[in-house]
């Protein structure tokens, strides 16, 4: 594990946070303070972070562990650091000075730099253009099950965090733009209750317009990428973020980034909290702005339940699209859309049809069997239940059974969930 240079700040009082859906999650309560330094190209950062946490579970707490997903690909060269480096590049278990009691709330502060690899990624470069997805390192989660240190394996996502508050200060002395998470005033940016925190550097064209329901949608084109590629992407991010706050809850930002870029080849679409990278001209767009709400807003674990989120992705865009998708569950399954990314890793062909498709199509056949109505309430309702915290298969089974008029016991067994 990782030996990290820590300033430990003394323990404050504090009540616990409640726990959500009966699942004890701990450090809860999570907040970022941020303050990096750009190199003038914008593809290196380097600075201070802190975070401060609670221990909102019954026992005390020994240690916690950050998650640094940014060195995924790139262990030997350590892309992003904290100090002195060794073992999993992933993984920084952090001991604290002396057990944290419970109820009781702490900082850990810490150096760190991060370089934008020179690969067409999410966390990469592409020309003068610089991502910083997954780059900045997070709190991990212990829950029931222990702590989560899943590795990513590679497609997908394998990440699992809680909502927290973020206050970035992020200067630089190029002649770049650095649209990033939240809502930037006076140089720093906040963004309250997001999972995550990324940010791009370069000089993107820029522009923005605000939907019909008060949300400004900014869009940061590459040079390549063409002005009609850029308001066809607006056009839809507008109208779905619209119609998802109506179906799901009321979208709980005043804004939202679009970063489009006609260069990537490893991805067409990933969101982030108020951010999303998209392939042009043919990006997903609508599926990415579905992804605000399922895990952005109601999370999960999405190592051990990638449909939760994939397949409701899925499913919202294809209510807004008014497709139905009927006839598309297939009388039988050989494996079940309910498997971890362990599982997909070794069946990366099937990791798409079945998250994606399958599950959305299950979502479907499960609106025919109790009515559109309680489908539209179902998912109002568990939305709302779960806002800013996190979910499961047995909460959203829960959910369904108490919005449906008939046993749901046979439904779950024949679509892999039973």
């Amino acid at each position: 594990m990782h030996r990290v240079p820590l300033l430990l700040l003394a323990p404050i009082s504090l009540f616990a946070a409640p726990v959500d859906g009966g699942v004890e999650r701990v450090p809860g309560i999570p907040s970022y303070d941020v303050e990096l330094s750009g190199s003038a190209d914008g593809t290196t950062w380097s600075g201070r972070e802190s975070v401060a946490f609670t221990n909102t579970s019954a026992e005390p707490l020994a240690e916690i562990y950050l998650r640094l997903w940014g060195n995924v690909h790139d262990c030997k060269a350590v892309v992003v650091t904290i100090g002195a480096s060794t073992g999993d590049c992933t993984v920084v278990k952090v001991p604290l000075a002396k057990p944290l009691a419970p109820g009781k709330r702490t900082s850990v502060a810490f150096d760190v730099t991060m370089t934008a690899p020179n690969r067409l990624d999410r966390f990469g470069r592409s020309g003068a253009y610089s991502f910083f997805g997954n780059a900045l390192p997070v709190l991990a989660v212990r829950d029931d099950t222990g702590w989560h240190l899943e590795p990513d394996v590679g497609i997908g996502e394998s990440y699992y965090t809680l909502a927290a508050d973020f206050r970035v200060r992020l200067t630089h002395t190029g002649n770049v733009v650095v649209p990033a998470t939240g809502v930037t005033s006076d140089g720093v940016t906040i963004a309250k209750q997001v999972r995550d925190f990324a940010w791009a550097a370069g000089p993107f064209t820029t522009s923005n317009a605000t939907s019909p329901g008060g949300v400004k949608v900014r869009t940061w084109a590459t040079s390549t990428v063409a002005p009609a590629a850029v308001v066809d992407a607006r056009t839809k991010a507008m109208a779905a973020i619209d119609d998802f706050g109506r179906r799901f809850g009321t979208y709980p930002d005043s804004e939202i980034d679009l970063v489009l870029n006609d260069r990537w080849t490893t991805f067409s679409g990933m969101e982030y909290p108020g951010f999303v990278l998209l392939i042009s001209p043919s990006s997903p767009v609508v599926h990415e702005v579905a992804h605000q709400w399922w895990y952005g807003i109601i999370g999960n674990n999405e190592y051990a339940d990638p449909w939760l989120d994939e397949a409701f992705a899925t499913y919202a865009t294809d209510l807004h699209e008014g497709n139905q998708r009927p006839g598309c569950w297939p009388r039988s399954l050989p494996t079940a859309i309910t498997n971890p990314m362990s599982y997909w890793q070794a069946h990366q062909a099937s990791y798409g049809p079945y998250v994606y498709t399958y599950g959305a199509c299950m979502l479907h056949e499960l609106e025919r069997l109790i009515g559109t109505p309680a489908m539209a309430g179902l998912l109002t309702t568990y939305a709302k239940t779960h806002w800013h915290g996190v979910t499961t298969p047995a909460d959203f089974k829960a959910a369904a059974q108490a919005a449906s008029g008939t046993d749901l016991t046979s439904f779950w067994r024949s679509h892999g969930l039973g």
